[in-house]
């Protein structure tokens, strides 16, 4: 018997290599899948250098005092407080809110307009027309200042010569009035940035398609159905990525008010960013301007989740 298991045993002995030793394991390569993120790396360090730290830098000096010398010092909310109590700010957020509205309600309209007529077929001059629209973006803020203020002048500008030639009235104080100050930089803001925007929006009819129109066309659809039906549902994403952004530079606006009238009369032009601006380097209030600045970009990043909500723009269908 025992011979017997012997002899089976040698057997499967030589069945088999006598050298045979379970596969070894693969050494776990990283490289391919560490890969992707360094190629992506670049931009997620720009963003937290440009970005985050800033935002965080900030947010932490809005809490302390600080004159631009030396070691901040924490005061906690006092910063907050004081801003709450302050009547300037509170104004200049006031006008900040009117330039706001004044963009999405009345560029926003005005460049897609501008666009549609733009994207006309058979229009001549199309591009003529729009490097025109255009221009206002590439020139100097300093040089636009100084010709509105010439346009703008009480005694001799244009404006005032031409609405008395036309409508026999004229003598406006356009930059000493409170009232036609707030105009004065709103006509300002609208010639500036509208040709901007139109741009976006001509970008964004040009990539409808054709047989959307044809389609309504054929089912008996005029102009003005298909500009509501077909041409606004598909700009949709272009109108949220413009009112975001108009939103997110209207709140910033800083340098039409400034050149224009420094802020005035009595604080009726100024806006958050230039509050921003006269208490950092006008007083050496670094810590209440971080306070006003952090204010500023907690109220921006709400209305901009607003706008997208209100837009449609990243809900799930």
């Amino acid at each position: 018997m025992s011979d017997t298991l012997s002899v089976s045993q040698s057997a499967q002995a030589a069945g088999r290599p006598a050298d045979h030793q379970p596969p070894a394991r693969r050494p776990v390569r990283f490289g391919p899948r560490i890969a992707p993120y360094l190629f992506i790396s670049p931009f997620y360090v720009l963003y937290a250098l440009f970005l985050v730290v800033p935002i965080g830098a900030g947010a932490y000096l809005s809490f302390t005092e600080w004159g631009g010398f030396g070691s901040p010092q924490w005061v906690g909310t006092a910063n907050f407080d004081r801003l709450f109590s302050d009547g300037d700010f509170y104004q200049s957020l006031r006008n900040t809110g009117i330039y706001v509205a004044l963009s999405v309600g009345v560029i926003v309209p005005a460049a897609l307009l501008i666009a549609q007529a733009l994207n006309a077929r058979g229009l001549r001059g199309r591009d003529m027309f729009r490097l025109i629209y255009f221009t206002p973006v590439v020139l100097s803020p300093i040089i636009i200042a100084l010709v509105f203020q010439l346009l703008y002048d009480g005694n001799f500008g244009l404006l005032n010569a031409v609405l008395d030639a036309v409508f026999g009235f004229g003598g406006i104080d356009w930059l000493g009035d409170p009232t036609w100050a707030k105009v004065s930089v709103s006509i300002l803001v609208v010639w500036r940035w509208t040709g901007y925007l139109t741009i976006f929006f001509l970008a964004g009819l040009q990539a409808v398609p054709r047989e959307l129109y044809e389609a309504a066309e054929v089912d008996g659809a005029n102009a003005l159905s298909r500009f509501w039906h077909v041409t606004l549902p598909s700009l949709r994403p272009v109108t949220a990525f413009v009112v975001v952004v108009v939103l997110v530079g209207a709140a910033q606006i800083f340098e039409e008010p400034y050149l224009l009238t420094a802020g005035g009369p009595d604080g009726a032009t100024m806006s958050v960013a230039q509050f921003v601006y006269r208490a950092a380097f006008e007083r050496q209030e670094i810590g209440y301007a971080a306070a006003s600045g952090f204010t500023l970009f907690v109220i921006v990043f709400v209305l901009g989740r607003l706008a997208n909500w209100a837009l449609g723009v990243g809900r799930s269908t």
